[in-house]
């Protein structure tokens, strides 16, 4: 078992028998396998596996081909994200700044990250899962103070949004 450059799990036929036995296949979420375990089985039984293809694209075309597919809810994947966090505004100030942050956020095409930052939170908060008060640049960003990524008002303590987009 190894993980390529890639960042996908790839088994290999010793791998594969070892979760057979351990009857543990069932929890194999998804998994690459290579040809030689490919040529020995029956993978019709192994719905969550595919034959691994070491991608032919540099990492950073690898990268931005996937950056669209976040594993979520369609109900998030189709949310009005700036519509969410302009109507968490409370004053024109709040307004005027988170207006500001979506629309560097939108020229980055960077809406799909916030949704699905927006739906791991929420996840978080069902789960009862403690996450960060806020940390590093990210606590310059109103928007994701907003979104709830994190607590830390950058308006109230004056964090210029270029602290957070460099």
């Amino acid at each position: 078992m190894f993980i390529d450059k890639f960042g996908q799990l790839v088994l290999n036929q010793n791998d594969l028998c070892d979760f057979y036995r351990s009857n543990s296949t069932n929890h194999i979420k998804y998994a690459l396998i290579t040809d030689q375990v490919n040529n020995t089985l029956d993978l019709d039984n192994f719905p969550n596996l595919i034959k691994y293809i070491e991608p032919s694209i540099s990492l950073e075309e690898f990268d931005k081909n996937n950056q669209l597919n976040y594993n979520m809810p369609e109900s998030y994947k189709t949310m009005d994200i700036a519509l969410f966090v302009l109507n968490s505004c409370k004053n024109e100030e709040e307004l005027q700044r988170a207006g500001q942050e979506l629309l560097l956020f939108q020229e980055r095409g960077m809406f799909p990250l916030l949704q699905y930052l927006k739906y791991l939170v929420d996840l978080m908060k069902q789960h009862n899962i403690t996450y960060g008060v806020g940390r590093g640049s990210s606590v310059a960003s109103f928007v994701l103070y907003l979104i709830g990524v994190h607590r830390i008002n950058s308006l109230y303590y004056d964090l210029p949004i270029n602290e957070f987009i460099k």
